[in-house]
């Protein structure tokens, strides 16, 4: 069974979980036909393998500490810090440390 997404006018805690970062598992937020927002948690040296998302995207790091690697460079990402990728850009992301992170996703239309 999936998780009930937000609705228009729901209240969103994207706080560190601390302790509970631990035991969490990724989980998508919002999903539209525009824009898609995900909580993203990655345990100490897991990684998303280099991929692409046609619209842009951000990646705001809300604890621990991310290295995306795009642009043909390596960006440390730490709480509080946002990315924003172009749509198309080759990306990937490797938690040095146990890490959640809120991505927002600009959906396009099928073609």
């Amino acid at each position: 069974m999936s998780l009930p997404h937000a609705t228009s006018g729901d209240v969103i805690r994207v706080m560190p979980l601390a302790e509970g970062l631990q035991a969490a598992v990724s989980t998508a937020i919002v999903r539209t036909p525009h824009i898609e927002l995900i909580r993203s948690v990655l345990h100490k040296g897991r990684s998303v393998p280099e991929h692409t998302v046609d619209g842009e995207l951000t990646i705001q790091c809300i604890e621990g500490k991310l290295d995306v690697r795009a642009h043909g460079r390596t960006i440390a990402l730490g709480p509080g810090e946002l990315l924003f990728l172009a749509g198309g850009t080759p990306h990937s992301v490797q938690a040095a440390e146990d890490s959640s992170a809120l991505l927002t996703l600009i959906r396009l239309p099928a073609a």
